[in-house]
C-alpha cells in the first residue's frame, strides 16, 4: 500500500549573537535571521532559524544565557559573537575563555556548530587586533568538528553603501550580502545535522 512521505519538520538552527544577529536598526523582516531563513528556504531547505541575538551582548553575555537559548532544543548552532568585545577592547583572554565555554557546552550536547569570527576595530592597534582575531582562529583550529567562517562582516564592514549611518551595523543591502557570503558555510553546517529516521 502506498504511503505518502511525511513532511520533514524544519531543522532548528540557533543563531546566538548580538545586534548583528538581532537585526538592529532594521524592520523585523530585514534582519539577519529572517533573511537567512528565507535564503535557506529558497535553496529548498526547511529550517527555522531561532533569533538568539541580543543587542550589546558580549561573548560572556552569550555564555550566561546559553542555557536559556538551548531550551529551544536546537539541532545546530551558529555562534556570531565578539563584536562588542572588540568595540570595548575587552581582554582577548577573557573573551576566549567565554567562547571556549560556549563551544564546550554545544559540543557536550553534540550540536553541530558554525563559529563566525569577528575582527577588532583598527583604532586599538595591530597587536590587539592580531590577538583578537587569533582567538577565533585558534579555537577553530583546535576543534576540527567546527564549521569556521573567519569574519561575519566579510565584504560588508567599512563599506558605507552597505552599512547604517553608524558605520557598524549593516543596512538591508548589507544584510543580504552577509547572508549571501555565509550561506555556503551554513549549508555545510546543516549537512552535519543527523537525519530524523523515516517513519
Amino acid at each position: 500500500m502506498f504511503r505518502p512521505a511525511r513532511a520533514q519538520a524544519p531543522v532548528r538552527l540557533l543563531a546566538l549573537g548580538d545586534s548583528l544577529t538581532a537585526g538592529y536598526g532594521l524592520p523585523q523582516d530585514q534582519g539577519f535571521v529572517p533573511r537567512l531563513q528565507a535564503a535557506l528556504g529558497a535553496r529548498g531547505r526547511q529550517v527555522r532559524v531561532i533569533n538568539a541575538g541580543v543587542s550589546g551582548d558580549t561573548i560572556a553575555g552569550g555564555l550566561a544565557r546559553l542555557d536559556w537559548a538551548l531550551a529551544e532544543n536546537p539541532q545546530a548552532a551558529l555562534v556570531a559573537l565578539g563584536g562588542n568585545d572588540g568595540l570595548r577592547a575587552l581582554p582577548p583572554a577573557q573573551s576566549r575563555a567565554a567562547l571556549t565555554g560556549i563551544l564546550d557546552r554545544l559540543a557536550a550536547r553534540r550540536i553541530p556548530t558554525l563559529l563566525a569570527g569577528m575582527l577588532a576595530p583598527p583604532n586599538f592597534g595591530a597587536a590587539y587586533g592580531q590577538e583578537f582575531a587569533a582567538m577565533f582562529q585558534d579555537l577553530a583550529r583546535a576543534r576540527p568538528d567546527l564549521v569556521f567562517y573567519p569574519f561575519f562582516l566579510e565584504g560588508v564592514a567599512a563599506d558605507p553603501a552597505l552599512n547604517q549611518p553608524d558605520g557598524i551595523h549593516p543596512n538591508a543591502k548589507g544584510v543580504e550580502e552577509v547572508v549571501r557570503r555565509i550561506l555556503p558555510s551554513v549549508e555545510a553546517l546543516l549537512e552535519r545535522v543527523p537525519r530524523a529516521p523515516a517513519g
